[in-house]
Parts: structure tokens; C-alpha cells; sequence
């Protein structure tokens, strides 16, 4: 853990002050508490009472063990010091990137919700140490067709905060984080925290292929932003904004060619009507502003017969300039196998996010206030790259997200 600074820092402001409990024995044992996953203060100052090999390692050495109120006292400290914090996790994603091949290759956003158990603020919004007077209400809803074809539809509301996160969608760590209010906008926390990754770390995005993301991320000027701005393919999924009666459009300049809202491309014979899928040819870049994507004659691809061939404007293919409907035409065609495939990346924060929720202690805890909370995820985040970081210096990569096993 780079943290050395942080510490210094502390230990000047104690200055000539009691040192009952050293400021860097009282750093060890919050570690401790993440690593060994105590949901409370309570329940780390009970494990530090009947331990005390883990006192010594901590560094208490006169075997007292820090009363509650001294926690408190350390933690407004640290509230102070968020973006030194902020600083130690950009360092471990600086050492990530030069320990590991390709991290930072295909990454993946997604926003987690934070409940709390706190009762809610009052009418008076007066602090009594039980209410969180920071949070607010989220919502999220989530659809999807059920293999009947019905749809269904369910929302979760929450009170507490949102954890915004992208993480390297291959190894399963995370490269930036935000914590804000549980109302907040996933897209527009998106663009701040896509150019604030660029401004803290530009190696890793001028090298990143990829950015996946569910369908909370499906926005035009995001899209843009990503291929435009930074060079990065957006593989986000995409919602239907047409009408029902609105199943397929037609493609400009080709009066027998049409799309859906998925990126399917169909040609139809001006002799018999059959329609038919055009095949994935691929993107070039270089055409055009922003790129074109090729379709093939499905006809001249399968062998098929058709009857209008030897007159079809389609039978060479055609290319699709991406500026015509930039959510729908992508770098990666969404109709190719190739976007499902790297689409199943983005399973892997779901994972980071789970992680957060079982071995952090998310799931349940007793945080209140966002400065606290920000300062909880910032350690848990840094204790998570910092085990990466150990674990692949020391040739364990296999168990680089592992807290606690060893081999």
C-alpha cells in the first residue's frame, strides 16, 4: 500500500501530541478491518481485545486497544485527506498497468447502489448520529422478454448513494471510482469520470479497445465521445426508442435495404419481396469521418438464389457511414458475433460489485455521511488493487482477487 505520504502527513499534524495510539497503528488497523471483514468498529475492536498477535502487527505495542471514540477522531482526519486517498489508488492502477499485460484493454462501466440502514432524514434535517442527512432515493428499473416473448419490467428503489465504477474488464479490478448520491445520473457521472480517467491516467486510455456498458450508458453524445474523443469503441446495449409500429426504417441511398433498432441490416429481392440479413463485413476506420461498416450480399455469401441479383445496387456490398444513427451503428457491429462476445465482458463488474457487497461489507454496514463513505470505498478500493498488487509480485496471480486465500 502506498501510503507512506498519507502517513507523514498525519504524524506531522500529531505533531508533539499524546501518542497513546500511533497514527500508523491506528492506519494498520482499519486495513485490518477491510482485510478481515468486519462489518463495524465495534467488531474490529473486539478482534483486536483477544488478539494480540494482531495488536502487535498492527504496532499497539502497550496492548491497549483504541476506544470507539478514537476511531471517530482518526476517521474525521481522514475525511480531510479523501484525495490522498484518491492518490494512493492511482498509483496502484499506475503499478497494475506495468505489472500486468494489456490492463486496461477492455474496460467496463456500471453505477452500484449503497443502502443504508439508517432511518431517514428528518423534516428538520437536524444530525442526531442516526440519520444520514447526505443521502437521498434512487431508482433504477430493469427490463428484459421473457422466452414467451412477454416483457417484464421490475424497480428497485433504494436510500443511500451510488458507487460509479469502471473497472478493467479482464483481470476484474477497478481503474476509477465515484461515490455521489443515490439520485445521480449514471450517463452524466460517465462523461466526468471518462475524462477525469484520461487526465489521471492517459497511457491506459490511448491504449484501451473498449468500453462496455448496460443499457443506463445507451446515449448518443456518450458514444461519441468515446470514438471521437478518445478512440475507444463503445460496446454499450442499446434501448428500443422507436415505435412499435416502427419495426425496420430504410437505409440511405438504398431503397431495398432496411435496419431495426439493433443494427440488423436486411436487403430484399425487387423481384420476390424475400427478405434476407445482410453479413457482418466488418468496420473501416479510415472512410468517411468517423468510419463506415460493411454489409455483404447474404445471396453471394450463403449461395442462395436470387432472382434479382444481376440488377441489385447490394450485390458488391454496401458501407454504412456510422454518422447516420451513431447508437445504432457502431465501430462493432452490433449484428456481429464478435460485440456479443466482448457485450459478456461487462459481467465482469458485476463481480467487482458483488465483491464490494461480500467481502468489503457493503452488503450491510454502518456508514453514515458521504464524506465517511467516500473515505470507505476509497480504502476498500485500495486494499483490493493493493492484494492485486502483492499477489502478482509474489507469482500468486491466480488469486490476485482473493483477500485473505493464499496457495
Amino acid at each position: 500500500m502506498p501510503d507512506e505520504d498519507l502517513m507523514q502527513v498525519l504524524e506531522k499534524e500529531r505533531g508533539k501530541g499524546r501518542d497513546d495510539f500511533p497514527v500508523r497503528a491506528m492506519w494498520n488497523s482499519i486495513l485490518a478491518g477491510v482485510v478481515y471483514q468486519h462489518p463495524s468498529i465495534e467488531s474490529l475492536r473486539r478482534e483486536l481485545s483477544r488478539n494480540g498477535q494482531l495488536r502487535f502487527m498492527c504496532g499497539f505495542q502497550n496492548g491497549k486497544v483504541p476506544e470507539a471514540y478514537v476511531y471517530s477522531r482518526f476517521f474525521k482526519k481522514l475525511f480531510k485527506k479523501e484525495e490522498m486517498i484518491n492518490e494512493m489508488f492511482n498509483k496502484l492502477v499506475d503499478e497494475l498497468e506495468e505489472l500486468l499485460p494489456a490492463f486496461g484493454e477492455n474496460l467496463a462501466i456500471d453505477g452500484k447502489a449503497i443502502s443504508l440502514l439508517s432511518k431517514r432524514e428528518n423534516k428538520n434535517k437536524k444530525e442526531d448520529g442516526r440519520r444520514d442527512l447526505d443521502a437521498n432515493w434512487g431508482i433504477k428499473e430493469y427490463k428484459g422478454i421473457r422466452e414467451d416473448g412477454t416483457s417484464w419490467s421490475k424497480i428497485v428503489k433504494w436510500f443511500g448513494y451510488k458507487l460509479h465504477l469502471i473497472v478493467d474488464a479482464d483481470y476484474e479490478l477497478p481503474v476509477a471510482f465515484e461515490l455521489t448520491k443515490a439520485s445521480t445520473s449514471e450517463v452524466k457521472q460517465a462523461h466526468k469520470m471518462i475524462d477525469d480517467l484520461y487526465e489521471t491516467h492517459p497511457e491506459l486510455v490511448e491504449s484501451c479497445e473498449t468500453l462496455e456498458g448496460d443499457k443506463g450508458y445507451d446515449d448518443t453524445k456518450l458514444y461519441e465521445k468515446l470514438w471521437d474523443d478518445y478512440d475507444i469503441k463503445p460496446v454499450i446495449d442499446i434501448r428500443n426508442m422507436w415505435k412499435d409500429e416502427d419495426k425496420t426504417r430504410q437505409l440511405q441511398d438504398y431503397e431495398n435495404v432496411t435496419y431495426n433498432y439493433k443494427g440488423n441490416v436486411y436487403c430484399t429481392c425487387m423481384e420476390t419481396g424475400k427478405v434476407r440479413e445482410m453479413c457482418v463485413g466488418g468496420f473501416e476506420k479510415n472512410r468517411k469521418r468517423c468510419g463506415t461498416l460493411r454489409k455483404l450480399c447474404p445471396a453471394k455469401q450463403y449461395g442462395l438464389e436470387c432472382k434479382y441479383i444481376d440488377k441489385c445496387k447490394v450485390k458488391q456490398g454496401i458501407r454504412i457511414d456510422i454518422k447516420q444513427d451513431r447508437r445504432i451503428f457502431t465501430p462493432i457491429d452490433r449484428a456481429s458475433y464478435k460485440w456479443k462476445r466482448i457485450y459478456d465482458k461487462r459481467t465482469a463488474v458485476e463481480r467487482v460489485n458483488s465483491r464490494l457487497d461480500v467481502s468489503f461489507g457493503f452488503e450491510k454496514h454502518y456508514i453514515r455521511g458521504i464524506k465517511k463513505m467516500k473515505v470507505r470505498c476509497g480504502i476498500a478500493l485500495c486494499v483490493m488493487l493493493a492484494m492485486a498488487v502483492g499477489r502478482v509480485k509474489e507469482k500468486q496471480v491466480k488469486e490476485m482477487r482473493s483477500l485473505v486465500k493464499s496457495t
